[in-house]
């Protein structure tokens, strides 16, 4: 028995800059990079509207900037006339403007695109569904009308026959 081996240099590999090119020309990628761009422009948009619209109603209870809103934990927390502060803040009203940037960009993408998109495909499967049906029926109907056909086929044979063909 005769085994067969196969070396390296008989498998060709594609290089470095032809796979990174095959990778970059995938629709997905191009896709992702789109999205990317316009996610981070939209980003700045939602981040505009909670500073200057959410962070000042926020404010009519206490301070528009939410980044004053910070709690301490190791004390005392006083600033000097320099500035620095002495004691460990932690920064919560921050965190909290983060949240309300992170829930206004998520409701603004789920009703604007994606509720939107749901329904449109929701929408294209109601209309191939229907479509198949009609299809469907469509076919019934001529297999229904073949068989018809075929009887009264059968019919003028037998009666062109004369009884002795009746039998078929």
């Amino acid at each position: 028995m005769r085994s067969t081996v196969v070396s390296e240099e008989t498998v060709e590999k594609p290089g470095l800059l032809e796979g990174f090119k095959a990778f970059l020309t995938r629709g997905n990628v191009v896709d992702l990079a789109i999205a990317v761009v316009i996610g981070a422009a939209f980003s700045s948009v939602i981040n505009s509207v909670v500073t200057n619209v959410i962070n000042p109603l926020v404010g009519a209870f206490g301070t528009s900037n939410l980044d004053a809103y910070r709690a301490c934990i190791k004390g005392p927390c006083v600033a000097d006339a320099a500035g620095k502060v002495s004691g460990v803040y932690i920064g919560w009203g921050a965190v909290l403007g983060a949240v309300i940037s992170f829930v206004a960009t998520a409701a603004v993408v789920y009703f604007l695109m994606v509720l939107p998109m749901a329904k449109y495909l929701a929408m294209r499967a109601a209309k191939e569904k229907q479509k198949e049906a009609m299809s469907g029926a469509v076919q019934e109907t001529l297999e229904v009308s073949e068989l018809e056909v075929l009887k009264e086929i059968r019919d003028a044979l037998v009666t062109q026959g004369g009884p002795e063909r009746a039998t078929i």
